[in-house]
């Protein structure tokens, strides 16, 4: 079954109502003594925070009559914070439009004041604001923008929250690594700053990946956990949550009592708190309990109720619930023509929605059943196979999701052997001390014997001195071989986590290809019986609609069909040994080539991009002896990256920041040292140490394979050198190889 999701905004922490009361009381006596229209707008700002968690539609109106006052006075910055607490609140109503106007609006004045802490919750909100039409893969784009604002900002709740909301967002796709990630850079974060309402909010969550990958053992007591925090900060909301995905988890135990027991007091709670997405999945959910116990006047008129809710809401997913909620529950009475248009009027809320799971394709299983009952076998044929395509892309997250808990597993169980491999090796150290002092004693005594009974005694004393020996020689080896074993454990370690980035790496894009294959195929064939129908019977509207579907998914087959040609060439790049051949070569004339020509491909892949550039080289260095096309394209690798970082600031920063990149050479003794330098971001030292590790990369998905450094790592120890990183983040980067002449 499916499970909900807690979607948060950047205004975390929640308060109970009492509180919320007195805060914005508290907000009122200090608006009517400010002493500036400025500091009342702020004032007021703060207030909308605390309103929105008690009545959204009072929310929206004060934030509608503050723009209009920070208007009237040309206070961009209040306008622009005002529209973004606006966005969130249309997004929680299910108004994507007009939180989408007030985003765009916001972004023009932030750009122009360059207020960076605005900037980062504009694009939280951005992000939220797409996660809850379902359309992921864009909201992971702007919470990545938002983290990167928010780390150079150093404000750690705010990072709490992006970090939590993307890893909503893949726990949504299925991308349960990712998600698993993304929830423990949350839950740090909050314990670092003592958060214990974020801390909720991360249960709750945690919970529901339990009952994602079906381990409701650890997920039930997660709930309670989450509960139990949730009533004593007066979280209303986590309540909320947290007792709408018991009645999932009940229902897939087939207890229907407690489920409708939940799912209510969610439905309860979610009206107390404006939601109307969490009560019309609530009531839908306890509809369903009721039909289990074959209460089906009762379910149907609940069930109606949700549906009107779910059209308020006017969030996709919650549409098609309650609808085909109700489907299922009048199929259950065997009233298969009357599920019919439930079924059909559920799937078309999820059209313009990128969620397809196991829920939806049970629905569609059920749908053709339906037609069957009914006579329209042709109709049914075609919900089937939608079915079983789902069933199979299920399949596939399936094997990705045990992958993932092996993997987990394997990496406890590598700790246990590293911890037990340490405890031996210290077994042994302590043996081999233990012999040594045995070892000298028998030595003093043997030394006694000798002086005793003089030249023949001794000559057994060093035969017995060599045995020892021996047995000191059998010890150390013993214990270097516990060594290589532990070395041997490591290496295995890293061809796990290798193996298992390739294969999440590839996973992906070859299932957008195969999806999209089928799906073609399937309209091809409806364009042939188009047009074998004679008499001007087909229907060339219908044709040239589906064509335009064919064009589409076929430009979706070719950019994943790309992705994946990508990732296997630089997986080629990294296995393959070069063939190249050392020549003495100019190394001035190298880096300047390589420069120009990273710059002007940079040009022109982006025509607005602009960057000034910096050659410091040392005329006296000469022709050195090296592969120039290795060399070369370590080069390229280096600058590509630098024009990368200072473009994505040149974004963040707006019109204050000049993108600068720089190459320099200078002769060293017995070496030759490149320098690749820019005024970027910078990198986090909390991954400094993993750049040059495969796979690994800090650009968003699908924008770079993590193999680009790994590569130049390998080429330049090839030549006998070393390549390194200095940085400092928020300021820019500097990498620096050293190269034997």
């Amino acid at each position: 079954m499916k499970y909900l999701m807690l979607c948060l905004l950047f205004f975390i922490c929640m308060t109970n109502t009492q509180a919320q009361t007195k805060k914005i009381d508290s907000l009122n006596r200090l608006i009517s003594k400010a002493t500036s229209d400025t500091q009342r707008i702020n004032l007021a700002i703060t207030k909308l925070k605390f309103l929105g968690e008690l009545d959204l539609d009072s929310a929206v109106a004060d934030a509608i009559s503050i723009i209009q006052e920070s208007k009237n006075i040309q206070y961009k910055k209040g306008e622009a914070k005002a529209r973004i607490n606006l966005a969130g609140n249309y997004c929680f109503k299910g108004e994507y439009a007009a939180a989408k106007e007030n985003l765009d609006i916001s972004k023009q004045i932030l750009s122009q004041i360059k207020d960076s802490a605005a900037l980062a919750k504009m694009y939280n909100v951005y992000g939220f604001m797409y996660a809850m039409q379902n359309k992921f893969d864009t909201s992971h784009g702007f919470y990545n923008k938002a983290i990167e604002i928010a780390r150079l900002q150093n404000d750690k709740t705010l990072q709490a929250t992006i970090y939590q909301n993307n890893a909503i967002a893949y726990q949504q796709q299925s991308n349960y690594p990712q998600a698993l990630l993304n929830y423990q850079k949350a839950l740090t974060v909050s314990e670092e700053i003592n958060d214990e309402e974020g801390e909720a909010y991360i249960y709750l969550n945690i919970a529901i990946t339990y009952a994602s990958i079906d381990d409701p053992a650890r997920a039930e007591p997660s709930y309670f956990k989450a509960l139990a925090i949730a009533k004593k900060l007066g979280l209303k909301n986590v309540e909320a949550y947290a007792y709408a995905n018991l009645a999932s988890l009940y229902s897939d135990q087939n207890k229907s009592k407690e489920q409708y027991d939940v799912a209510m007091k969610a439905a309860k709670l979610g009206k107390e708190t404006g939601d109307q997405g969490i009560e019309a999945s609530s009531l839908s959910r306890a509809a369903m309990a009721l039909a289990d116990q074959n209460k089906f006047e009762d379910a149907e008129k609940i069930n109606g109720q949700a549906m009107i809710i779910a059209d308020s809401s006017k969030q996709p997913y919650n549409t098609y619930q309650t609808r085909a909620n109700m489907g299922a529950i009048l199929k259950m009475e065997n009233n298969y023509s009357k599920a019919i248009p439930y079924y059909e009027k559920a799937f078309q809320s999820l059209t313009d929605a990128d969620l397809y799971d196991e829920e939806v394709g049970t629905s569609y299983s059920n749908l053709s059943e339906c037609y069957e009952k009914t006579g329209q076998y042709q109709k049914s044929l075609a919900a089937y196979k939608i079915s079983s395509k789902i069933s199979d892309s299920i399949r596939s997250r399936e094997n990705v999701k045990k992958a993932t808990e092996l993997t987990m597993n394997y990496e406890f169980e590598k700790k246990q052997q590293i911890a037990k491999d340490e405890q031996q090796k210290q077994n042994d150290l302590a043996k081999t001390k233990q012999t040594a002092l045995l070892i000298g004693l028998i030595l003093t005594f043997i030394l006694a014997i000798v002086a005793f009974n003089g030249f023949k005694n001794k000559r057994k004393a060093n035969l017995q001195l060599q045995q020892q020996k021996q047995k000191v020689e059998s010890a150390l080896s013993e214990l270097k071989s516990t060594q290589a074993q532990l070395i041997q454990s490591e290496k295995m370690a890293s061809l796990g986590e290798l193996t298992a980035g390739i294969a999440h790496e590839i996973q992906n894009p070859l299932n957008f290809v195969n999806n999209f294959s089928e799906i073609n195929k399937e309209l091809i064939e409806e364009i042939e019986d188009e047009r074998s129908k004679v008499n001007g019977e087909g229907d060339e509207e219908l044709e040239t609609e589906l064509l335009s579907d064919i064009k589409r998914n076929t430009e979706k087959i070719i950019h994943h069909g790309k992705r994946a040609d990508a990732i296997v060439k630089g997986m080629l790049q990294h296995s393959r040994k070069s063939e190249g051949t050392k020549e003495l070569t100019d190394i001035n004339v190298l880096c300047n080539e390589y420069l120009r020509l990273s710059y002007h491909g940079m040009r022109a892949k982006d025509k607005e991009f602009n960057a000034t550039i910096n050659t410091d080289f040392d005329k006296s260095i000469g022709n050195i002896n090296i592969v120039p096309q290795d060399i070369g394209r370590v080069l390229l690798n280096l600058i590509n990256n630098a024009f990368y970082a200072t473009n994505e600031k040149k974004k963040l920063m707006a019109n204050g920041y000049e993108p600068m990149a720089k190459i320099s050479t200078k002769r060293l003794n017995d070496t030759i040292e490149i320098r690749v330098e820019d005024n970027g971001n910078g990198i986090p030292a909390s991954v400094k140490g993993k750049i040059f590790q495969p796979f690994f990369t800090t650009k968003p998905t699908g924008e770079g394979t993590g193999l680009g450094l790994s590569l130049s790592y390998d080429i330049v120890k090839a030549h006998g050198g070393e390549i390194k990183v200095e940085s400092k983040e928020g300021e820019g980067s500097e990498f620096i190889i050293n190269l034997p002449i």
